[in-house]
């Protein structure tokens, strides 16, 4: 039973896919989108019936469907591993997959490919599911693989704008970048343990008297690689935000719940892999707090919507990488799904702004939209305050565990992690101020048609606002549901350290504080002073920086982009030109040769039998003097 049950909740999404790319065109739209929600919410049951049968029986579940690979005593299965850390990532991918789809529905009924938008969401919730599910790494990659090939096809599904498809191909690009650093990583550790299944690599390690710990540091670190291009890390991080390019549904999908928290998922999945290359995870804790606080200064200032979400993910990620290099997975994981609750709500109530003002994505020329979009805006509020880190809402807890980590560990993290926190209340109510309060910036015709968004629309974001408000019960700082249910996955658990007296008190406080503070600077600048943005021609100064990214994209296309062009401009115009010379030139001296061999072949015999003498008698002579 649980092998028929493991296979529906993986191939109910294929089966949707299937089913539109085929038929979807002729049922039509509202029935094309029907179906494809229905195929991932029936995932999504068969994942509350594993989680039922995981807190009853914490040994897991190991599926293996067929014998894939064996060359000598190398052996790889494809199989499936059901365990505590699989049915949570399942529960929140096809969970708040499936109000996405539902989402979609009402959102993208007016596009004319609509069937073919469900296609491929339905084949990302099934290659996620891949992913997650999968028993070792061969089959992880082949879920890795096919969520990058999904955002591809989402992120330019807009394929007539050029734009779009420019933000899809870079999408694309800079993950296959992080993906050769998977690949080493795997044939690393396949080379040293002569096997990529989980369990028996896990057993390995830890019966192992000589382990290779120079190798094991490489296998670690080219598999951080991966997860830098997966979950947007520096140095591959600009892809994430032009993804915004994509319906924004799609941008939901990819931030929340499935693509950037496949790197988060795999190292925590190897946890005993990184445990053993301490050098290694202090480059995780690094890399994710520089990317927390960059991320956030880049929010600060950017005026569209998505953006600014985009921006926030990024940071938001690089707090989850923080606490993995600390060692603190069990507290990754926690904000990896009350990130999932909030951020999805974030995003699908940018959505329905946007689907408000038919496309405007300008926060400065938006406000006043809480008079008419009441739903919109306090779902919007609710998880505003939820990643800002204020109580009672989910990202509080889960965010000031990883500060607590972090200052147990190292203060400079802390302070790094404890400014970018800071700045996310204020970014993000920045966005909420602009956004739905004082007057509306926009024009005539636009204010004319606002209005708050359909059912189909507003019923997603109320269940994911709900969830944002109570996510964080699931893992209390005195007493965590998720730490024991994660426990059996984890060598230690490092929030078993937390023994609550003064100093804990007191950074729960300065966490609080420090959002206040966030949200007071930008109540006093957008609604005390009512400023509202510049228009982009007259941002300067280091503002101007900001607005630009610093300038990576800009960098990155001037040491790669130009460099690569020109090198292809090189073959092309000069070596090609040689190239071809050089060919023509042969052929023209084996067309002489030809003419002139033919002359030889005139039909006269006279001439062939003086040859054939001629010919003879050389043989002879040759023969003679040879001996």
């Amino acid at each position: 039973m649980n092998t028929n049950l493991a296979l529906l909740l993986l191939l109910a999404p294929f089966l949707g896919f299937l089913f539109n790319v085929f038929f979807g065109k002729s049922i039509g739209k509202t029935t094309s989108g029907v179906i494809g929600t229905l195929a991932v919410f029936t995932s999504f049951l068969a994942s509350a019936y594993f989680f039922a049968v995981i807190v009853a029986n914490p040994e897991g579940i190991q599926i293996s469907l067929f014998d894939w690979i064996q060359i000598s005593n190398f052996k790889v299965d494809f199989g499936f591993l059901l365990d505590q850390l699989s049915i949570l990532w399942l529960l929140f991918v096809t969970g708040i997959g499936a109000l996405i789809h539902m989402y979609s529905i009402s959102y993208m009924h007016d596009d004319e490919n609509m069937h073919k938008y469900f296609a491929y969401l339905n084949l990302f919730i099934f290659f996620m599911i891949t992913l997650v599910i999968g028993s070792n790494l061969l089959v992880l990659f082949i879920g890795w693989e096919g969520v990058g090939l999904c955002s591809y096809l989402l992120i330019g599904f807009w394929h007539k704008n050029q734009e779009f498809n420019d933000a899809a191909k870079k999408a694309f690009i800079m993950n296959r970048i992080g993906d050769l650093g998977l690949l080493i990583g795997i044939f690393i550790i396949g080379s040293l343990f002569s096997t990529l299944d989980y369990a028996t690599l896990k057993t390995a390690i830890a019966g192992a008297t000589d382990l290779n710990m120079y190798w094991i540091s490489a296998a670690a670190f080219a598999l951080f690689i991966g997860a830098c291009g997966k979950s947007a890390q520096i140095p591959l991080y600009t892809w994430l935000p032009d993804a915004m390019a994509g319906p924004t549904p799609v941008s939901a999908l990819i931030h929340a719940a499935t693509m950037v928290t496949a790197g988060i998922f795999m190292i925590t999945r190897l946890n005993f892999v990184f445990d053993l290359a301490p050098d290694v995870q202090n480059i995780i804790a690094i890399v994710g707090a520089v990317t927390s606080l960059v991320a956030a200064t880049i929010a600060l200032v950017q005026t569209d919507i998505k953006k600014v979400l985009a921006y926030s993910t990024v940071s938001q990620l690089g707090l989850m990488f923080l606490a993995l290099g600390l060692g603190a997975y069990e507290v990754a994981v926690f904000h990896v799904i009350t990130h999932a609750f909030f951020k999805a709500c974030l995003f699908l109530g940018s959505g329905s702004v946007i689907h408000a003002l038919h496309g405007e994505q300008d926060m400065r020329k938006m406000g006043g939209l809480k008079k008419v979009m009441t739903i919109t805006f306090v779902t919007f509020l609710i998880s505003s305050l939820a990643i800002s880190g204020i109580p009672p809402f989910s990202g509080f807890f889960s965010k000031d565990e990883i500060l607590m980590v972090a200052f147990e560990h190292n203060k400079i993290l802390w302070f790094i992690s404890s400014l970018a926190s800071l700045m996310t209340a204020f970014y993000m109510f920045r966005l909420l101020y602009l956004t739905f309060f004082k007057e509306f910036r926009g024009t005539a015709e636009q204010k004319s048609h606002l209005h708050e968004s359909p059912a189909l629309i507003t019923f997603p974001l109320i269940v994911l606002a709900i969830l944002a408000t109570l996510g964080g019960l699931i893992s209390l700082p005195t007493n965590s549901w998720l730490n024991e249910y994660l426990a059996p996955l984890f060598t230690k658990v490092a929030t078993e350290e937390h023994h609550f007296g003064t100093t804990e008190y007191a950074l729960m406080l300065v966490a609080v504080i420090g959002g206040l503070v966030g949200i007071g600077i930008a109540y006093a600048k957008y609604i005390k002073q009512n400023q509202v943005p510049a228009e982009d021609a007259a941002i300067t100064g280091f503002t101007k920086v900001l607005y630009d990214k610093y300038y990576v994209d800009e960098i990155y296309d001037f040491l790669f982009v130009k460099s690569i062009n020109g090198l292809s401009k090189f073959f092309r115009d000069y070596v090609e030109t040689t190239l071809t010379s050089l060919v023509f030139g042969l052929g023209q001296v084996t067309n002489e040769i030809g003419f002139q061999g033919k002359k030889i072949q005139n039909g006269s015999i006279g001439r062939y039998l003086f040859a054939f003498v001629l010919g003879m008698c050389a043989i002879v002579i040759y023969l003679f003097l040879a001996q």
